[in-house]
């Protein structure tokens, strides 16, 4: 038996508390289907390029477009979450009140827990991609693979819903809703340019197509085309075009190698766009192995 570490469990402890106390509140909600401490574990904000700044934790990304019109926010943790990228976002001169509107890459608890929070404050409009609209109105119930157990996050209705090659628009921003389903169903990346006093950058922020261990092929009762989705997806993904890129999960992009707490202002550290060909890649290689594994099931 591993030695029990006192002082770890009390760090984690201190750490987690906060964050599952809106369960205490809202008793409604299920136990999170799992849990990384990783995803909320302190990471400073920064700026990225432009006018695009970083507010989420270590492993989960959350993204601040700012314009003299208001701010768009992509992503928001775990419940609890919002008090952490409020905080965030305050640290780097701006104000909360300002956000006006609320993307995600997916609509899962771990990347909209914290929407009903950050509404509640700002009254931003909540827009999602229309497949994952229903999954974030019950609370992810109606998840294809983890619902069915009752709510996991504070339910949202949609103000907005987007569609492939629908543009947000606020301020000088427009950005571009790209749909990549497989993950949900209504998973999707965002393509926007950023300007800094130098040049622009062409930004995507990923929505990086893994795949989960309980997802089947060729179909599934509760998403009847997720084979041909996940096909759709990685073909389409692997045909973009971008300067620089991000991810729904930092560890997808690899954020604590290209940026350290403290660093400068060096957007050319998130130029890599043959990590990008990996990621994508490995997400193609899962995929073969799962399709391989039904094909050759009696």
């Amino acid at each position: 038996m591993k030695k029990f570490n006192f002082r770890f469990t009390t760090l984690l402890l201190a750490a987690v508390l906060p964050f599952l106390s809106i369960h205490s509140v809202a008793q409604k909600l299920v136990p999170l289907p799992n849990f990384q401490p990783s995803w909320i574990q302190e990471y400073k904000p920064f700026r990225i390029a432009g006018n695009l700044y970083y507010v989420g934790s270590y492993e989960l990304g959350s993204y601040l477009i700012t314009t003299p019109k208001g701010h768009i926010l992509i992503n928001t943790g775990i419940p609890g979450s919002d008090t952490m990228i409020r905080r965030h976002v305050e640290e780097l001169g701006f104000k909360v009140s300002d956000i006006r509107i609320l993307l995600t890459n997916q609509a899962h608890f771990d990347h909209v827990g914290g929407f009903a929070a950050i509404k509640k404050i700002t009254g931003a409009r909540v827009m999602i991609q229309q497949m994952d609209a229903p999954v974030l109105a019950d609370g992810g119930n109606s998840d294809f693979l983890m619902g069915g157990h009752g709510m996991i996050f504070p339910p949202v209705k949609a103000d907005r819903l987007l569609h492939e090659q629908d543009t947000i628009r606020l301020g000088d921003m427009q950005v571009v809703v790209l749909h990549h389903p497989g993950h949900t169903k209504g998973a999707s990346s965002f393509l926007f340019d950023v300007k800094d006093e130098v040049r622009t950058y062409r930004i995507l922020i990923a929505n990086i197509p893994t795949l989960l261990n309980d997802t089947k092929f060729p179909s599934m009762p509760t998403y009847p085309r997720v084979e041909k989705d996940y096909a759709y997806t990685l073909a389409a993904m692997k045909a973009l075009q971008f300067d620089l890129w991000f991810a729904a999960h930092a560890s997808q992009f690899g954020l604590d190698k290209k940026h350290k707490p403290g660093d400068g202002y060096h957007p050319e550290a998130f130029s890599d766009r043959a990590g990008y060909n990996e990621a994508i890649d490995n997400c193609y290689q899962d995929y073969l192995k799962k399709l391989n594994k039904k094909v050759s099931t009696p």
